[in-house]
């Protein structure tokens, strides 16, 4: 990391809180104790509660426990690897915002852990500031996040996002996103009919380019598609050379 292990060299910037007032919940899963001991420190410094795990499996009972609202996740652990631990996750319906941290260099990898149902990653060494910013990002785009609309309700067609209870719903039909999904979705909603590229979606939704690759586009769009466009007629559509757009449909 390029931070030292003194206090942590992070700008400060406004407080964020959960819906209720009491402190974001994390939880923070690495086998090196420097590493998490850092982590931790920063995360405290910016007013949160934290939890840690050394291994894939006491980080599964920690956070089934603790219930946090974002969880920074090794990919390789001495027991299970941090992949294994998300699945297991999503499978019991956590939906907790996931931040995947990799030693790995390629590309590949690092969307390995998004297809899986991963949020965003960081590849070490990493800047503790842009760790603890992706994270803030995380979740602003969860549940958490407070709307800054006057109209807290989307509607396309027969398909309905409410932007303060977090509740998507086709057809009357409850539908259930992750993070980064609802995310994604709300934007392809703000704009109906609308045909936005991936590098647009890209930069709204992920704010950086993954290194150019667009294919994590792709993988969140198809994620919706399974969740979406099985309820109905598609609403997602592909524009070749160009992007995607939603409509209603029909």
């Amino acid at each position: 990391m390029t931070t030292s292990n003194h206090a942590p060299a992070i700008a400060a910037q406004p407080r964020i809180s959960r819906a209720d007032g009491s402190p974001i919940r994390a939880v923070v899963v690495d086998d090196e104790d420097s590493l998490t001991d850092l982590l931790s420190m920063a995360l405290r410094y910016e007013g949160w509660e934290v939890k840690l795990a050394s291994d894939g499996q006491k980080a599964l009972s920690v956070i089934r426990e603790f219930r946090p609202d974002v969880v920074v996740l090794d990919i390789m652990l001495p027991d299970i690897d941090g992949l294994t631990v998300l699945s297991r996750l999503r499978a019991d319906g956590i939906q907790v915002p996931i931040l995947f941290l990799t030693a790995k260099d390629s590309v590949d990898d690092r969307v390995a852990g998004l297809t899986v149902g991963g949020d965003d990653y960081v590849t070490k060494p990493f800047s503790l500031e842009e760790l603890v910013a992706r994270l803030r990002g995380l979740i602003r785009r969860s549940a958490l996040a407070v709307s800054d609309s006057a109209d807290s309700v989307l509607e396309v067609g027969d398909l309905r996002l409410d932007e303060d209870s977090y509740e998507v719903s086709r057809a009357g039909a409850a539908i259930e996103l992750t993070a980064t999904e609802f995310e994604l979705l709300r934007f392809l909603m703000r704009n109906p009919r609308r045909v936005l590229s991936k590098a647009q979606i890209l930069d709204r939704v992920w704010s950086y380019d993954f290194g150019g690759r667009s294919s994590v586009v792709e993988i969140y769009i198809s994620y919706l598609r399974k969740k979406i466009d099985t309820l109905g007629e598609p609403m997602i559509h592909t524009v070749r050379g160009f992007g995607y757009v939603l409509k209603p449909a029909g």
